[in-house]
């Protein structure tokens, strides 16, 4: 189809950012080596976030001004999925309060797992939402824990009017092994660096990007953005000089401020070149794991009419400095605390409940009375409007978008919390409705009644006994 394409796009980059520096202070007595990898910072989740949060709001960022009832299948990639059996990518249909005649994907085993969801969905025929996202779990001291980021990115592709058209893809498949992780494991197994670059980088993708500037009938130089998401530096620059491409259009891989995202990171990294695109110009993807996928994309005119909400350039400037090495640690489950009497609670999930509340609980769907025009969360039978208690009157009235603030607070440092103190208070939704609701991505002092926020989807709990994670809704300082 000639109107088919890429019709919008959107990233998250969770707000805290580690300092590389604190990193090495802590381990240099056993890896001085990597003081060289030292500098900048890298985006790190909160305990209460994984790939499937992660997912929704780089969903949210680019489904901004659009209809959702357009979006027919949800996708999402990543090596880091919290689940092996409970579809992922249904819980970001869930979240998104999406139709239920909507399919859904996850597509997983490689770093080009959303390169290769792009590209199907590219050759199919729906409206389908690919969402990309990676919670890294590095070793502690390891190359990878210093070059290695959290972020997602989505992109909306069907038919309409798109901001870029694939002109050219080419896909090559060889089981070059540079690292790897077996099902159940932690921690990635890395090869030598410089055997991946040589090998690798050099001998897979410079032919194959050869081949798909033949097969697109252009030349390296008609290249205006070069994207090339992995975390060796020097290759971008050294497959772009063989294809004949520009320096200057070689695209920043965001080492320094957000670190390498994994299979999310080509995903993260479209998303930025969209952002700074121009009609006509070319975009070329380069995604490598055991092989390569290559996808040349042409904006077109209709470019300055995808407005996500941030964009990647907002949320790398939403950010909170850290150099606390052990809360990080202690996050990713590296580092064991005596958590005291207080977590010693069952967090059963009782699923009948769930599947009954499912639109409350993970869409953050609440009720209208179509007869007061009276907003309340829970939706219920009965009407909380204190002058007329209409029964049976109540419509769908989702909430997830509607910007809220604080009406109280409490700062609770008795309960246990990975991330103490425990911050709950009553919000007012703009237009109607109340909630008690947990805060998040405060930063110090900065949580006051009357501040104004926006709900994100985020981890309610973990029920360690039983090998399950709890999705709500908390409120974050809007932005």
């Amino acid at each position: 189809m000639s109107n088919f394409g890429i019709l919008a796009y959107g990233a998250y980059v969770p707000v805290a950012r580690l300092q590389r520096a604190a990193i090495h202070a802590t381990n240099k007595w056993f890896a001085p080596g990597l003081g060289g990898l030292a500098k900048g910072e890298k985006a790190v989740t909160n305990w209460d976030e994984d790939s499937v949060t992660m997912a929704v709001e780089a969903a949210r960022d680019a489904l901004e001004g659009i209809d959702r009832a357009g979006v027919q299948r949800v996708v999402i990639a990543s090596t880091s999925l919290p689940f092996a059996d409970r579809q992922n990518a249904g819980i970001i249909k869930e979240a998104l309060n999406l139709a239920d005649a909507v399919g859904a994907m996850d597509v997983a085993g490689s770093q080009r797992a959303a390169t290769s969801a792009l590209l199907a969905a590219l050759a199919g025929n729906d409206t389908t939402l690919v969402t990309a996202a990676e919670l890294t779990t590095p070793k502690p001291a390891s190359e990878r824990e210093m070059t290695s980021g959290d972020a997602a990115a989505a992109v909306l592709v069907g038919a309409g009017t798109p901001i870029a058209k694939l002109i050219a893809s080419h896909s090559v498949t060889m089981d070059f092994v540079d690292h790897f992780r077996e099902a159940g494991e932690a921690h990635d197994y890395d090869w030598e660096a410089r055997w991946v670059r040589d090998e690798g980088f050099a001998r897979i993708m410079q032919p194959a990007i050869a081949a798909l500037l033949d097969k697109a009938g252009v030349k390296g130089d008609a290249i205006d953005h070069f994207l090339v998401p992995v975390a060796v530096k020097g290759v971008p620059e050294m497959l772009a000089k063989k294809a004949g491409i520009a320096p200057e259009a070689v695209a920043d891989t965001l080492g320094a401020t957000l670190g390498h995202a994994g299979a999310a990171h080509p995903l993260v990294m479209l998303a930025g070149a969209l952002e700074n695109a121009k009609a006509g110009q070319r975009i070329l993807l380069a995604s490598f794991g055991q092989g390569c996928d290559l996808l040349l994309f042409e904006v077109t005119d209709a470019i300055g009419s995808a407005k996500p909400r941030l964009g990647l350039s907002g949320w790398l400037a939403r950010r909170i400095e850290t150099a606390n090495y052990a809360k990080y640690l202690f996050h990713r489950g590296l580092l064991q605390f005596d958590r005291g009497m207080r977590a010693e609670h069952d967090s059963k999930t009782a699923l009948t409940a769930l599947w009954r509340n499912r639109k409350a609980v993970l869409g953050l769907v609440g009720g209208r009375c179509t007869k007061t025009g009276t907003v309340q969360f829970p939706k219920t039978e009965v009407s909380v409007n204190a002058n007329d208690h209409a029964v049976g009157t109540q419509e769908d009235y989702p909430l997830a978008e509607v910007p809220a603030k604080v009406l109280t607070w409490t700062a609770d440092a008795l309960t246990f919390s990975p991330d103490p103190p425990s911050c709950y208070g009553n919000i007012d939704f703009v237009g109607g409705g109340r909630m008690m609701a947990e805060f998040t991505d405060f930063p110090e002092g900065a949580l006051d009644v009357g501040a104004d926020l926006r709900m994100m989807f985020r981890i309610k709990a973990y029920d360690e006994n039983r090998g399950f994670r709890r999705y709500f809704w908390k409120a974050a300082p809007a932005f």
